[in-house]
């Protein structure tokens, strides 16, 4: 501490030492100076009412919130008037948030001399909002990694070239303020920062995710005075704190949240923590508050103030008397006389019959604590929402009110993609509808604490929470030669500062059901002293650590990341594992991915012990950068010039940048939905999975169709179905059952629905709850027969080598060198360009590309996949009868340049043209049976860029694969091609849809090609895209791809699966690999006009 008093009397950033310059950013063990105690947030009301009031006013919040979500520029003026409006109706708190003058320096010597003086002219200064990161700005740049640290690894020095932000604002106190303190509170500064007042240096503090408050009462000038304050804050990139958040992230700087000025009288309220501990039968719960004031010596603070403290519902109240909504007066316990350890107040209540809190029925309470004088005058008023809930442990379980909840959870970074780090109301209510929309109840707030608004939204709106430190040292781990800093003493108070400052800031939060000690920080006695220091101050919760291992004693559920289902299944069996396992990471959402969710829900949904797990992650963190020519794009690693970088692995969000979902996350809600329908020996048995919620207020519905055609809809009523209970109908006696039994189909499917009938907080009435299709049993096995010809003779040619078939409405030319289709014209509509050929390959997906050399990228390239050429062996042209004539194409498959080596693929193909229009191919592929599995199996063909509607039976709408095909229903759809693509960021394989029977290509005008399955070949894999396999691959980003000249489809046999159990190993699961084994498959195609229809030919099939 010896540095530090140099440093107070010298006011000198950089204060020379014994040994040379020393730099406070830079000692582990200095890590703040005049910073005051963590606490929670303080409101600094003036009375009871107005308390009350403040949370009416703030809990109207709901739904509605999530439309006026901005995304674009209109975001920098929205996170200011956001800041201020955080702060209406509190007479003792001002916002400082607007445009700060600011200078960027290039290194903390760099900085202007004495720019904290109030006569340091700052005219020539530019400005930037306050809060912001500065490289949202223009100032310096953003850099992305994802394990490395963006400088030299030697703790606890950073590098000399440290961008040093200097700021300077003014502000004046109220005459109202006058003879109370003022503290200068700073919700969080990224990484590290001194601030002064008027020229005097008022404080230093690093931790990039939680407030820095300081006293700044002697420092200001008086209050109701004409003359300026002035702020001056010297804000460092780089410090040694930046060691301890490496996390998987932009690394951004700057005053990212609000700066406020809070007034408080000179004893007031510092601190308070609200604990209920329910009683076995839950009909009352005992209450208690302990009360921490901060008084000066002047005052006999037990003789001359009273403490009060009340409990309030002011839940659905129209705000007539909110002070009659008291439900609890808690009282104050006398101090022992001999006080061990707290030294506070602490008062005591009951609560009788409370409504508990839960993510499905988040319950709240207004907890107001007062101070009074000797003459019962309110001093000070502070207030928060609080929750009655209990979070306890039983055998291989974590219950909340006494129940085992499914977490069904999702990790979110704040991030947006205009302001970074920075925060807006609505937008954080958008991703809270979101996540509500698609059954999402629990999230893992990565790496860090967020915004202090993010809590009160997750208590309103119920969402069950990790609250996790800003710890995270995974760089270390690419090193040899330097500790972990969790086996370092020197790094041990750091990160317990960290700890203690978000558990003291968030311990009155409901939604917090487990505090984490940061993310891949290693394991070693600091994270034992911090799981200590947690478990002696908040017993009321577990504790959440994955590093080392997932199971050491620091952690009270085991919570693995990216852990293979068969191996969790393991961990749940296993007799000497008592505690839940609950996977903090999971389902890797980069590009196009989460294939296999469903398997891990079917494992979690039928083991004791598995309880849930939260994806990664929430958002695509994009940056949106201008290009050369004015457009915008989302931009990653490396977009910026910052290096190091990891590109795009920043790109893995169940929704993009805008918080548009990905498809993934209609697979997402499927895996969470609370109802289950199944279908079980003649029994439809439906379940509300849910712990707390009643199916009251949910409407249930059904349809039943065949071959793709409704047959019959209507309302189901049941009975209402308490939590954990269900109800069955039988088959026989179900409305369905009738339209089932007279229908001719080959294949019926029933699917139930439900949907809310009122709106609540976070959903409109309407909304789907659940949704479930089930194939009802058939009745009949069906094999495509051939087409029923009709006595018409085939009307055919050959010149050359070209065999011309014409039928009424189509004509087709066939070119018998190169073995495929040169054209097909419907109605005298160019509708095939090229095609019928042979493919294995697709445009690599992110997880295809993972796992380097091992990737199967990598071997498909190591086998030339990715360059197959394809040549002619043979043809043969037969006429079988005046109404069929065959034409078989024997294929070699080679690596381009190598046609002189053993082919890659043998494939014949057999096409049966008929008298009726029909062209039935059969396609035998015999792979060389060295090759890798397989991308996929199939034929491609491309049709003119007219033809750009597409009608299908199969899953949809969205897109689909079958490893993800769970949420995709068998339906009829329709779509325009360009609807079909999807816009990840980084293009790739994409625009699928899985099993489907037929699809029909047509023009505005109704002129196309219908193709099906035929035989008994299974449901194919279809797409459709103006973008050909080859762009897709070429691509590097969305805005690179150009639209071809024709549409590329891909109707395939097999398709291998998507993966997403992780990005960076091979993960798609055995059974959605393709083995490079012989296959035989059939497609029927024929013409289809405007009078035709798709179902009609399908069904005339037999």
């Amino acid at each position: 501490m010896a540095a530090s008093a140099t440093m107070v009397v010298s006011n000198k950033l950089i204060v020379n030492s014994s040994n040379g310059d020393y730099k406070v950013w830079e000692d582990p063990s200095f890590i703040k100076w005049r910073k005051r105690d963590s606490h929670v947030s303080l409101h600094c009301h003036d009375s009871v009412e107005g308390s009350l009031k403040y949370w009416y006013e703030r809990n109207k919040v709901d739904v509605l919130a999530a439309k006026s979500a901005v995304w674009d520029d209109d975001a920098v003026s929205g996170s200011i008037e956001c800041a201020k409006h955080w702060v209406k109706d509190m007479p003792f708190v001002k916002s400082l948030s607007g445009y700060w003058k600011f200078f960027l320096a290039q290194s903390p010597t760099a900085a202007p001399s004495n720019f904290q003086d109030t006569a340091f002219q700052d005219s020539t200064w530019e400005t930037i909002p306050v809060p912001s990161n500065w490289q949202m700005h223009g100032f310096d740049r953003p850099i992305y990694t994802n394990i490395i640290y963006p400088f030299p690894l030697d703790p606890p020095r950073v590098p000399d070239d440290n961008p040093t932000g200097c700021y300077r604002t003014y502000f004046q106190l109220p005459k109202d303020w006058e003879g109370r303190r003022v503290l200068l509170h700073f919700e969080a500064v990224d990484s590290a920062f001194h601030v002064w007042i008027n020229g005097s240096l008022v404080g230093y503090s690093q931790d990039s995710r939680l407030p820095a408050e300081f006293e700044i009462t002697d420092f200001c000038h008086e209050c109701g005075s004409d003359k300026k304050n002035v702020i001056a804050v010297q804000v460092y990139r780089w410090s040694d704190g930046s060691y301890l958040e490496d996390q998987d992230h932009w690394w951004l700087s700057g005053i990212h949240r609000d700066v406020l000025l809070l007034s408080k009288p000179k004893v007031c309220i510092a601190d308070y923590f609200f604990t209920s501990n329910l009683v076995e039968d839950y009909s009352y719960a005992d209450l208690e508050v302990e009360v921490i004031l901060d008084k000066s010596t002047e005052v006999n603070v037990n003789k001359d103030v009273k403490i009060e403290v009340t409990l309030f519902d002011i839940s659905g109240n129209e705000c007539t008397d909110l002070l009659s909504t008291d439900v609890a007066r808690l009282e104050l316990h006398p101090p022992p006389r001999m006080p061990l350890g707290f030294h506070g107040y602490r008062l005591t209540g009951k609560l009788k019959n409370p409504k508990l809190w839960s993510a499905e029925q988040p319950n709240l309470y207004t907890l107001v604590v007062t101070l009074k004088d000797a003459s019962g005058n309110i001093v000070d008023c502070e207030s928060c929402q609080v929750g009655i809930r209990k979070i306890s442990k039983a055998p291989k379980q974590l219950l909340v009110n006494g129940h085992p909840v499914m977490i069904r959870g999702v990790n979110r970074h704040e991030h947006h993609p205009r302001i970074g780090k920075t925060n807006i109301e609505s937008c954080m209510v958008k991703d809270l509808v979101l996540m509500k929309e698609h059954n999402i109840n629990a999230v893992r707030n990565s790496h860090y604490p967020q915004h202090p608004r993010w809590y009160e939204l997750c208590d309103l709106f119920g969402m069950y929470m990790i609250d996790e430190a800003n710890i995270e040292t995974h760089g270390f781990d690419l090193s040899h030669h330097v500790k972990h800093p969790t086996q370092e003493p020197i790094w041990a108070s750091a990160m317990l500062d960290r700890v203690i400052g978000m558990v003291e800031r968030d311990k009155n939060h409901a939604c917090i059901i487990s505090w984490s000690l940061g993310n891949e920080a290693s394991y070693g006695p600091n994270h034992a002293a911090l799981a200590g220091w947690i478990r002696g101050k908040d017993p009321s919760r577990v504790i959440h650590y994955e590093g080392g291992g997932s199971r050491t004693p620091s952690t009270d559920i085991v919570c693995p990341m990216y852990m293979r289902i068969w191996d969790c299944v393991k961990i749940a069996k296993d007799p000497t594992e008592t505690r839940p396992l609950i996977l903090c990471e999971y389902s890797h959402a980069m590009g196009n991915s989460n294939g296999n969710i469903h398997e891990y829900w079917e494992a979690i949904d039928s083991t004791f012990g598995l309880q849930g797990g939260f994806i990664w992650d929430w958002a695509d963190q994009g940056l949106l950068k201008e290009s050369s020519d004015g457009s915008k794009f989302w931009a990653y690693g490396g977009d910026f010039g910052d290096t190091p970088n990891d590109l795009n692995f920043c790109m893995n969000g169940l929704v993009w940048p805008d918080r548009t979902p990905h498809p993934a996350l209609n697979e997402v809600k499927y895996c969470y939905q609370p109802i289950k329908v199944s279908f079980t020996d003649g029994l439809f048995k439906i379940t509300n999975t849910n712990f707390f919620q009643t199916t009251e207020g949910v409407e249930f519905s059904w349809v039943i169709e065949g071959d793709g055609c409704k047959l019959e809809s209507g309302s189901l009523n049941l009975p209402m179905l308490d939590p954990q209970s269900s109800y069955d109908i039988k088959w026989e006696s179900s409305p369905w059952y009738p339209s089932w039994a007279s229908s001719s189909a080959a294949e019926t499917f029933l699917t139930i629905t439900a949907t809310l009938s009122k709106p609540t907080r976070w959903l409109q009435s309407g909304h789907v709850v659940s949704t479930q299709q089930i194939e009802l049993p058939s009745k009949k096995d069906f094999i495509s027969p051939a087409p029923k010809v009709k006595k018409v003779a085939l009307n055919y040619e050959i010149i050359d080598h070209k065999l011309t078939i014409r039928h009424n409405a189509s004509e087709i030319t066939f070119d018998n060198e190169s073995g495929a289709i040169e054209s097909w014209t419907v109605e005298g509509v160019p509708v095939m360009r090229k095609g019928i050929t042979p493919c294995f390959w697709r445009a690599p997906t992110d997880n295809d590309k993972g796992g380097e050399d091992n990737s199967y990228l990598s071997k498909w390239k190591a086998a030339n996949l990715d360059n197959v050429v394809f040549v002619k062996e043979s043809s043969n042209v037969k006429k079988i009868t005046d109404q069929l004539l065959e034409v078989t194409v024997v294929f070699n498959g080679f690596s381009k340049g190598g046609e002189n080596e053993n082919p890659l693929f043998k494939v014949d193909m057999k096409y049966s043209f008929y008298g009726s229009g029909d062209v039935i191919l059969v396609s035998h592929v015999k792979p060389r049976s060295d090759l890798p599995p397989l991308p996929r199996v199939g034929v491609e063909f491309h049709l003119e860029k007219s033809i750009n509607n597409v009608k299908w039976y199969g899953r949809g709408p969205f897109e689909c694969y079958p490893d993800r095909k769970a949420a995709a229903h068998v339906g009829s759809y329709e779509k325009k091609v360009d609807e079909m693509h999807v816009p990840y960021i980084v293009p790739g394989e994409c625009a699928g849809r899985a099993d489907v029977r037929w699809v029909a290509f047509q023009n505005d005008q109704g002129s196309g090609i219908y193709a099906s399955v035929y035989n008994d070949s299974p449901p194919m894999q279809m797409n459709a895209s103006y973008y050909s396999t080859t762009e897709l691959d070429r691509a590097t980003r969305k805005e690179e791809l150009v639209k071809g000249d024709d549409i590329e489809v891909h109707l395939d046999h097999k398709h291998m699966g998507i993966g997403g159990d992780d990005s960076w190993s091979p993960a798609v699961h055995d059974k959605y690999m393709i083995p490079p084994s012989p296959c035989t498959f059939s497609i029927r195609f024929c013409p289809i006009t405007a009078a035709t229809s798709p179902h009609d030919i399908y069904k005339a099939r037999s």
